[in-house]
């Protein structure tokens, strides 16, 4: 098993979330970012929905019981391993009773640890994942945690060295599907969230991050009735100011969306950190579906 030593400010166990459940309720929760979660799997030779942990801004420590191999993707931070230094995007062997150490992340926000055989904490409604919003799964990690490891049996064998990640620019550029509701937006609304230039509010999390920049202005008053909402919605509340929800958004909403971000995007908003700046773009020739 792994003992958590100190789990940074924020550590939660995390697999690919409970898809098919909005019905009742459920959101769907998982990692933020996806495409680090299933790189950091695939190098340790585990299935991609493996549970695993997400870090938050780095700052964890943890001890292995057992021989083990890991792999860390996402925000790239310092990585020790018995004292010694590691990369990461490669897979990195623990010895049993050696404590690894993270960091704080030069860019970016989440990062992700595999460990080969996944993370065998007890499944609430399908998944792992611990869902912030809903209190689903099992809790965020603190000190003195003991995390069970699954079987390696069975298993790829590990045939990466290293397989790099995505690099974050210094102001990411978001793509947006227009609506499905800016027709309840002013004309000039859509021209402004894709010209303007936004900045991460601190107030941002797991649910969605909150945006400071040029409000949003309506053309309709009044509100919606709830209506489903997915991950990369950008919703906008009274305020004007736009909210981009992330893995542990609610399952409805009554706030206007007036675009939602291109798949591909989703795990560029997950790593946005408080303070960092960022711009939309409009995809040409698509639209949101209500």
């Amino acid at each position: 098993m792994i003992e958590v030593v100190r789990p940074g400010p924020l550590a939660t166990v995390q697999d690919l979330g409970r898809p098919g459940l909005a019905h009742l309720g459920v959101p769907r929760s998982g990692a933020a970012d996806g495409r680090a979660f299933r790189l950091a799997n695939r190098l340790v030779g585990n299935p991609e929905g493996a549970a695993g942990v997400e870090l938050t801004l780095g700052g964890a420590a943890f001890r292995f019981h057992r021989a083990a191999w890991i792999a860390v993707t996402g925000a790239t931070l310092p990585v020790s391993i018995g004292g010694r230094p590691y990369g990461t995007n490669a897979p990195c062997h623990v010895p049993p009773g050696a404590v690894v150490e993270f960091g704080m992340p030069v860019s970016a926000l989440r990062s992700y640890v595999a460990v080969r055989g996944g993370v065998a904490v007890d499944a609430v409604l399908g998944s792992r994942s611990t869902d912030l919003l809903s209190g689903l799964g099992p809790a965020p990690l603190k000190a003195g945690d003991r995390i069970p490891l699954g079987s390696v049996r069975g298993l790829d064998p590990l045939t990466v060295d290293v397989a790099p990640g995505p690099s974050m620019p210094e102001t990411p550029v978001l793509r947006v599907l227009p609506g499905p509701r800016d027709d309840w937006f002013a004309p000039d609304a859509l021209r402004t969230l894709t010209s303007a230039v936004y900045r991460v509010s601190p107030d941002s999390n797991r649910v969605g991050v909150r945006l400071d920049g040029p409000a949003l202005q309506r053309s309709r008053h009044g509100e919606l009735g709830s209506e489903g909402m997915v991950t990369g919605s950008v919703q906008v509340p009274p305020s004007g100011l736009p909210i981009v929800f992330l893995a542990d958004h609610p399952t409805t909403g009554g706030y206007p969306v007036i675009a939602v971000l291109a798949a591909a995007s989703v795990p560029d908003a997950a790593q946005l950190r408080p303070g960092q700046r960022v711009r939309f773009s409009a995809q040409a020739g698509t639209r949101a579906g209500v």
